[in-house]
């Protein structure tokens, strides 16, 4: 039985494995102020990693966070590289950037918590081998920009753990069963046909079958990757979303609705607090007690009890997505 649950703290996590921190490599997206990425950062700071690289928009946002860490970790070097990950020609960058950074050690554990969540329509350019296409800014943000800063960075992570392999952990959300990917159509008709919450949950039902790819392609390499459900925490991320005007009562209706199609009655989650939230990120980055069920969605610390639908983890929808993923940003990767 699972020592992990909904109350668990990610500080509790990191004691209790911190032999799978000390003087490891470990790459956090998304730690922005007041969320699950920034409170991951701190909170894996106590157990004394050699290297924790940072990406983000914007430094000057980070630099109380990286002053946290050095105060909780003197000797952990924390290095600052700029990431933008709706923009392919960012991620790319990134990814040279992270390479220079660790060099031969590769990368231990990869943590991405970056994301937006319910916004307005907005397509992105630069996607597709010419540069020319378009992507709703969702997908590529959640979803694309990972796909791509992940699969160039196999290289070193398949180094992590001193060869062994390392682990990919992506935060996803319970909200992936208000819908599938539109492989037909990810854009939804150029606007006309746009729903925030459903372009939330095509995200990170992509960031659910990204994860089943990653374990059964690498898997046999040594790689782990896990995808969960965080909770409802109390950020930045949220707290914007709530305060829009029927956003949230829309999204509480689509909730109920897709627990009812599975014959379920929903349940909607008390908030967490970050520690709490940022809890489950850290089990699936450490525990090994996990190791058995590579790929899994996990909540509350757990493996999921109630998995992800079909759509989010059938092997036809895994390779339809990487294959449509492999054209948007115009370039193969054959594991």
């Amino acid at each position: 039985m699972t020592r992990w649950n909904f109350s668990s703290t990610g500080a509790e996590v990191v004691e209790a494995f911190k032999e799978r921190v000390e003087g490891k490599t470990i790459l956090v997206t998304g730690p922005s102020p007041n969320s699950i990425g920034a409170e991951t950062a701190v909170t894996l700071a106590s157990g004394r990693p050699s290297i924790l690289i940072l990406t983000g928009r914007s430094k000057a946002k980070l630099e109380p966070l990286i002053t946290s860490i050095h105060s909780i970790s003197p000797s952990t070097a924390v290095h600052f590289v700029p990431l933008d990950l709706s923009n392919q020609k960012s991620v790319r960058k990134c990814v040279e950037e992270v390479k220079g950074v660790v060099k031969e050690r590769g990368i231990d554990i990869l943590v991405h918590s970056a994301g937006i969540m319910v916004t307005p329509y907005e397509k992105i350019p630069g996607w597709g081998k010419d540069g020319k296409g378009e992507v709703e800014g969702q997908f590529a943000t959640n979803y694309l920009g990972s796909f791509l800063l992940v699969n160039l960075l196999i290289p070193e992570i398949l180094k992590g753990y001193e060869g062994k392999g390392g682990r990919v952990v992506l935060l996803s959300s319970s909200a992936h069963r208000m819908g599938g990917v539109r492989f037909e159509d990810i854009n939804f008709k150029d606007g006309k046909e746009y729903n925030e919450w459903e372009a939330y949950a095509q995200s990170k039902t992509a960031l659910i079958l990204f994860v089943h790819s990653l374990a059964r392609l690498l898997g046999p390499k040594g790689l782990y990757a896990f995808s969960l459900h965080p909770g409802s925490i109390k950020s930045n991320l949220q707290t914007n979303m709530f305060a829009t005007t029927g956003l949230l009562e829309e999204g509480l209706a689509r909730a109920t609705a897709a627990e009812e199609k599975e014959g379920r009655e929903y349940e909607r989650d008390p908030l967490k607090t970050l520690q709490q939230g940022c809890s489950t990120s850290l089990v699936a980055a450490l525990d090994p007690e996990i190791e058995g069920k590579n790929g899994s969605y996990l909540v509350d610390g757990d493996i999921a009890k109630f998995g992800p639908p079909e759509w989010a983890e059938s092997v036809e929808n895994q390779a339809r997505l990487w294959g449509l993923s492999e054209e948007l940003v115009g370039e193969g990767f054959v594991w």
